[in-house]
């Protein structure tokens, strides 16, 4: 499992998501996109939302990639329902459509939120 740990600015979102793509490891393009998309929405989430510190964290096996970006904010993520004019608002129902799976909880070893993502990979053989 990579890990990286970003200052709670808003060029760390750009960089979560440039080192995401280097950390998978024979993933399809068109996943490797949306897992990259989904950092950097979490990622945007935890600096505009928490205004803290967070770490970006990846495991992958054969099948799945899960992704979680934690910040040490209390408050739990929901999805938004964003109006045409709101420039903001849309980042969780993007991870939603995205990701095979997502969700939130708290972790013991780090105070504040975990967000995850998991993405299925194809079966390299089928």
């Amino acid at each position: 499992m990579g890990e990286m740990v970003l200052p709670g600015v808003l060029t760390s979102a750009a960089r979560a998501r440039h080192w995401i793509v280097g950390e998978l490891d024979n993933v399809p393009h068109e996943v490797a996109e949306a897992i990259s998309v989904v950092v950097s929405e979490l990622a945007t989430n935890a600096i505009r939302h928490a205004g803290t510190e967070f770490s970006v964290r990846v495991d992958q096996t054969n099948d799945v990639v899960t992704v979680e970006v934690d910040d040490a904010g209390l408050d739990v993520p929901l999805p938004r329902t964003a109006g045409p004019a709101d420039l903001t608002g849309r980042g969780l129902r993007i991870v939603s459509v995205l990701a095979d799976r997502w969700g939130v909880r708290s972790d013991a070893d780090c105070p504040g939120t975990v967000v995850w993502a998991s993405f299925d990979l194809p079966d390299p053989e089928g």
